[in-house]
């Protein structure tokens, strides 16, 4: 008992595979002690050959001794060999059996198996979907001050997932783990603020959580203070400081970011003006299936600003974009249509476009279409609205 108390904080950090690097005498006592079959050994060997910590990294004899440690107990060591069979690792891979050792930990109070065992509720692998199951372990996790637990159980309540919607609620547990520091949890309760659900609607409140969560490189949240800045919501109007969040938010790869920065580079917004700038972030975030850069791209195709003008290509992106819904692209390509610029002309197509363009409110498309309509024989028209409605149909089926 000595011995083992002796090497116990070595064995403790190891547990938790964050120890620095372990020495070879000391995989040596730590060998001695596990084929003793003491399991916060073993459990630390698994560590050990897992990370590659003082042994070559060997990912089947870090399962061959979490297996030994979590089959007497080891919380630690059975929430590793639920990973190991998650993803496969030194094991098959098999939802199945994870959900077995994750449970033993959970059951166990280990929060991040409570945690992990309520995800695999939630998304119905390795059990059968059940969103009450989940939050039933997000709350134990939740009650023991795990943010990201707390964070879930208050997404369970925003989204009404396995207990009854209560926005009040959901702000409850996201707070809790907001000001544990939880980037996304700050993130949410930020969108509570802003939408005034759970808690009076407050933009500089709102402003104060998004900052938080995006001064952790959270880009959603960094997107949205640039949007409160560029706005002037909750914020003074700052056109240089909404760039500033935009940019951070964009090369992280946030498509909104991108074309919201693409924006402020054609409108010299913060920035000064540069077509091919805002053409740039245009497309990453076409790409990426954003509608709306998809349209602006298309528009800078259409116009030649920022990139040569190319009409075919002009009409390639609003097709992409006007597929999604998006109205300003639908009436963009029934004027391609219309004026045979970058495909035959055809007044039918072109009617079909702003007929769904108009049924969303799209004024200038309502106007098109009324005065198309006067060159257009009763038989096209006809034709027209059977391709608005079969596109209508296969758009509600995908």
């Amino acid at each position: 008992m000595r011995r083992l108390l002796k090497c116990l904080p070595l064995l403790l950090c190891l547990c938790c595979a964050y120890a620095e690097e372990v020495t070879e005498e000391e995989i040596g006592r730590l060998h001695a002690l596990a084929k003793q079959g003491d399991a916060i050994a073993q459990s630390a060997l698994g560590f050990c050959y897992a990370r590659g910590n003082g042994v070559p990294e060997d990912d089947v004899e870090a399962v061959k001794w979490h297996r030994k440690a979590a089959e007497q107990g080891d919380a630690a060591s059975q929430s590793a060999l639920g990973w190991c069979y998650k993803i496969g690792e030194g094991v098959a891979m098999d939802d199945v059996e994870a959900v077995n050792w994750y449970r033993m930990a959970a059951e166990q109070g280990d929060a991040v198996s409570q945690l992990v065992l309520g995800a695999f509720y939630a998304k119905g692998e390795g059990v059968p979907e059940d969103d009450a199951e989940a939050a039933k372990w997000y709350r134990m996790a939740a009650e023991q001050g795990f943010a990201p637990a707390q964070f879930n159980l208050g997404s369970s309540y925003a989204e009404g997932e396995g207990v009854p919607e209560d926005d009040a609620e959901a702000v409850n547990w996201y707070r809790m783990a907001a000001e544990q520091g939880f980037a996304e949890a700050q993130y949410s309760l930020g969108l509570c603020y802003d939408g005034g659900e759970g808690v009076p609607e407050d933009d500089a409140e709102a402003v104060n959580w998004y900052r938080m969560a995006a001064e952790q490189g959270f880009a959603e949240a960094q997107y949205l203070l640039g949007l409160c800045y560029a706005e002037g919501q909750g914020v003074p109007e700052d056109d240089a400081e909404a760039v500033k969040w935009f940019r951070m938010a964009a090369d992280q790869g946030d498509a909104s970011a991108q074309w919201n920065l693409g924006v402020c580079y054609d409108g010299g917004r913060g920035v000064p003006e540069d077509d091919t700038e805002a053409v740039k972030w245009y497309r990453m975030a076409a790409d990426q299936g954003e509608a709306l850069a998809q349209y602006l791209l298309g528009a800078s195709y259409a116009s030649g600003e920022g990139v040569r003008k190319d009409d075919a290509e002009a009409v390639k992106w609003f097709r992409m974009a006007a597929d999604q819904g998006e109205a300003l692209a639908q009436f963009r390509l029934g004027d391609c249509y219309d004026g045979g610029r970058g495909v035959p002309e055809d007044v039918v197509t072109a009617y079909m476009w702003w007929n769904l363009a108009s049924a969303q409110g799209d004024e200038d498309s309502k106007l098109r279409k009324d005065e198309l309509i006067e060159r257009m024989t009763r038989e096209q028209i006809a034709e027209g609205q059977k391709m608005s409605r079969e596109w209508l149909e296969k758009r509600e089926n995908k």
